[in-house]
C-alpha cells in the first residue's frame, strides 16, 4: 500500500460571520475556496492536470454554497479541466474526512496527487437557514415522514446537547470558561508570534484589493471575570420546538435521557465562533513528490471515524482517538500535540478528562472558540495547523479529531517528516 503525505497547507484567515460586520460576508463561497486551491498550485508549483481529484467538504451545501464546490472552485482557481472535484458533507467534521479520503485515494493507488479541504461561509448559513423556515421547509429529522427517525434518535440543539452533556459529567460553569480562556490565550499568543503565517493566505478581489489578511473573531483581552459575567444562551432554546406539536428541544434529549436535568453553562463566551472561511491541504504519493520535486511536510498515518450517541451528538471525539491510535499502533503517550474543535468548551473538557491530558498538548494555538469555527472547513485548518506546530515544535505525532452532527466522530494521525528519508 502506497503512503499518502502532507506536502502543503493553507488557510484564509476567518472572518465574523454577519453580514455587514464580519470583512469577508459579501464574497462568493467559491472566491474563498479558489483562494485556496491557488495558493496551493502556485506555492508548489503544480501542473494542475495532474491534480487527479479536489475533495471538498461544505456542510450547508445550499443556495451560494451548492453546486459541488470542489469542482466550480478549482475551475474558478485556474486549475486545468482535466483536474476533477467532487464535495462532500460529514457536518462539522467535513474537513477532516476531506483529507482523509484524500489520503485514502492515495494510499489506494487510485490517485496520485489530490487536493483535499473544505469552506464554509457561516455569514450565508443563517440566511439560508431563516429562507428555509419561511418557505416552511422543516429540518429533515422532523419533516413529513422522517418522523419515525426523530423517534428512534432524538436529535436536539448542539448547545443544548453541551449543556446535558456538562450536566452529565459534572462540569461547572468555571470549568468550561476556563476552556474559553486558555483559547483566547493561546490564540492570542499564536498570532503575536506569528505561528499563522506559513499557511495563512490573504484574501483578495477581483482587483486584487486585500479583502481579509488577519484573524477577524480572536478578542485576546477576555478575562475569566468577562467570561463569567456572560449569560448562558441555550435556556430559552431548550423550551422551543422545530414546530408546533413537536417536543422541545429540552424534551428531545429527556426522551433518551429522562433523569438529566439539564443546566445551562454555554454562551457567547465558551462556544465556537462564527466565522467565515477556507483551508486547502495537499495530499501526495511519494512517487509523485519525486518525479515533482516536492518535498512532504508530514505523513498521514491512520484515519478513522466513530459514531456515539446522536441524542447526545458532540461524544464521539474519545472514541474516534482511541480507535485511530489503535489502528496507528500508538498510544496516547507518543502524540505530542492533539487538536480538538472547540465547538463547545465542554468537547474539550471531556476529551482531556477522559484521555487524562494537560494542556501543553492540547490546542496549544487556540482554538474555535477564539478563532471561530467555519464548520466544512475546520478540519482542513485544524490539520495545517497541527503540521505547522509540529514543524514549530521538532514533534512528531499529531492527533486530530472533532464532533459532528449525528453524534459522529472522524480522526487522523500525523507524523512530521522532513522529506523522505531513505
Amino acid at each position: 500500500m502506497s503512503e499518502a503525505y502532507i506536502v502543503d497547507a493553507v488557510r484564509t484567515p476567518r472572518g465574523i460571520g454577519k453580514v455587514g460586520k464580519g470583512a469577508l460576508a459579501h464574497m462568493h463561497p467559491q472566491h474563498l475556496a479558489a483562494t485556496c486551491l491557488k495558493a496551493i498550485a502556485t506555492r508548489n508549483a503544480l501542473d494542475t492536470s495532474t491534480v487527479g481529484d479536489v475533495v471538498w467538504s461544505v456542510s450547508s451545501q445550499d443556495g451560494k454554497q451548492g453546486g459541488d464546490m470542489g469542482r466550480m472552485a478549482a475551475l474558478d482557481a485556474g486549475y486545468d479541466v482535466q483536474s476533477s472535484g467532487m464535495t462532500l458533507d460529514r457536518f462539522c467534521g467535513g474537513g477532516i474526512t476531506s483529507v482523509n479520503v484524500a489520503a485514502a485515494l492515495i494510499m489506494s493507488g487510485m490517485e496520485d496527487c489530490v487536493v483535499a479541504g473544505g469552506t464554509e461561509m457561516m455569514s450565508l448559513t443563517s440566511e439560508m437557514a431563516k429562507a428555509k423556515m419561511q418557505a416552511g421547509i422543516m429540518p429533515p429529522i422532523m419533516g413529513a415522514g422522517n418522523e419515525r427517525l426523530s423517534k428512534k434518535h432524538p436529535q436536539s440543539q448542539q448547545g443544548i446537547c453541551g449543556d446535558a452533556i456538562a450536566t452529565i459529567e459534572g462540569f461547572t460553569r468555571e470549568d468550561l470558561d476556563m476552556v474559553a480562556f486558555k483559547s483566547q490565550q493561546n490564540a492570542a499568543k499564536a498570532i503575536e508570534e506569528g505561528r499563522f503565517d506559513k499557511s495563512v493566505v490573504p484574501v483578495v478581489d477581483d482587483d486584487g484589493n486585500v479583502v481579509l489578511d488577519k484573524e477577524e473573531f480572536p478578542k485576546p483581552g477576555t478575562t475569566m471575570e468577562i467570561l463569567g459575567g456572560l449569560p448562558a444562551s441555550f435556556e430559552k432554546m431548550a423550551e422551543l420546538s422545530m414546530a408546533p406539536g413537536q417536543p422541545t428541544f429540552r424534551e428531545m434529549v429527556n426522551q433518551k435521557y429522562p433523569d438529566v436535568d439539564i443546566k445551562h453553562f454555554h454562551g457567547p463566551g465558551n462556544s465556537s465562533g462564527v466565522v467565515d472561511g477556507a483551508a486547502a491541504v495537499l495530499v501526495c504519493s511519494k512517487e509523485y513528490c519525486e518525479a515533482n520535486d516536492l518535498k512532504p511536510r508530514a505523513r498521514i498515518v491512520a484515519t478513522a471515524n466513530m459514531g456515539d450517541c446522536p441524542t447526545l451528538m458532540l461524544n464521539a471525539p474519545v472514541p474516534a482517538a482511541k480507535k485511530v491510535l489503535e489502528k496507528a499502533g500508538l498510544t496516547l503517550d507518543d502524540i505530542d500535540l492533539f487538536e480538538i474543535n472547540e465547538a463547545f468548551a465542554v468537547v474539550t473538557a471531556k476529551f482531556m478528562k477522559d484521555l487524562d491530558l494537560d494542556w501543553d498538548r492540547v490546542n496549544v494555538n487556540g482554538g474555535s472558540i477564539a478563532l471561530g469555527h467555519p464548520i466544512g472547513a475546520t478540519g482542513s485548518i485544524l490539520i495545517g495547523t497541527i503540521v505547522d506546530e509540529l514543524e514549530r515544535r521538532e514533534g512528531r505525532y499529531g492527533l486530530v479529531t472533532m464532533c459532528a452532527a449525528g453524534g459522529m466522530a472522524p480522526a487522523i494521525i500525523v507524523e512530521r517528516v522532513d522529506g523522505f528519508v531513505d
